[in-house]
C-alpha cells in the first residue's frame, strides 16, 4: 500500500456520512469514492455499469462468501467466475475495486463494505456514523425536498438494505461498535465536528500503526 491511508464510512441514511466523507477528503487532499467506485469496478470487471446501479448495496439470498474468495483467488477466467451468478460478480468486482484503490492511494471510501475488503490493511481506519432519527429525518426532508413520512420511509428502508448487504457479506453486524474502530454521531457534533474527529483519529491510527 506504500503507506496509503484508507478511510472507509458506514453510515445511516440521513446521517450525512457521504457528505462527510467529501468534507473529509477534500480535508486531507485525497478523493472521496462513493457512486464513483460502481464506475470502477465496471471498467475493472468488463461488466455493464447499470447492472452495478442494479445490484448496489442490495443482499442476495444465495450467496457463500467462501465461494466467492476461492474464485478471487484464482481470477475472472475461472470457470467457477463464469458459472457465478450476475449479483456475485458484482460484489467480486466491487470487492477488487476496493483493495485495488488501496494499493494505489489514500482515499476514503464509502460504504460497500469496504472495511471487511480491507480488513488485513494496517493504515485502514473504518468509521460508521449514526445520527438521532429526527434530525436524520430534518436531513432527509432538506436534501430531497419530502416530508416527514416520506424521509421516515426512505430512512427505514435504506437502512434495511444497508444492513442486509453488510450482514450477508461479511461476518460483522451494521452498525455494531465491534465491527469498527470508530463509531460516531453526527447529530451530536455537526458535520464539521465529525470531519475533523475521523481525519484526528485516522492519522493518529496511522502514526501509531508505523511504531508497531
Amino acid at each position: 500500500m506504500k503507506g496509503n491511508l484508507v478511510i472507509t464510512i458506514g453510515r445511516q441514511c440521513g446521517s450525512g456520512g457521504k457528505k462527510i466523507g467529501e468534507m473529509l477528503a477534500e480535508q486531507l487532499g485525497i478523493k472521496c469514492y462513493d457512486k464513483e467506485l460502481l464506475n470502477l469496478a465496471a471498467k475493472h470487471s468488463g461488466l455493464c455499469e447499470e447492472l452495478f446501479e442494479t445490484y448496489d448495496e442490495k443482499p442476495t439470498s444465495s450467496f457463500l462468501y467462501s465461494l466467492v474468495m476461492d474464485t478471487y483467488s484464482v481470477g475472472y477466467a475461472s470457470p467457477s467466475y463464469l458459472d457465478m451468478p450476475i449479483n456475485h460478480k458484482i460484489f467480486l468486482a466491487q470487492f477488487d475495486s476496493i483493495k485495488k484503490l488501496a494499493e494505489e492511494e489514500s482515499c476514503v471510501i464509502v460504504g460497500r463494505c469496504a472495511d471487511y475488503a480491507l480488513a488485513d490493511y494496517p493504515n485502514t481506519a473504518t468509521v460508521f456514523i449514526c445520527g438521532d432519527d429526527n434530525v436524520k429525518i430534518e436531513y432527509l426532508k432538506d436534501l430531497y425536498k419530502i416530508d416527514a413520512a416520506k424521509a421516515k420511509e426512505i430512512m427505514v428502508k435504506t437502512d434495511k438494505k444497508r444492513a442486509s448487504y453488510y450482514n450477508y457479506y461479511s461476518s460483522k453486524k451494521w452498525g455494531d461498535a465491534k465491527s469498527y474502530d470508530l463509531c460516531i454521531n453526527s447529530s451530536k457534533l455537526g458535520f464539521e465536528g465529525s470531519v475533523e474527529i475521523i481525519k484526528q483519529f485516522a492519522l493518529a491510527k496511522q502514526a501509531y500503526a508505523k511504531k508497531s
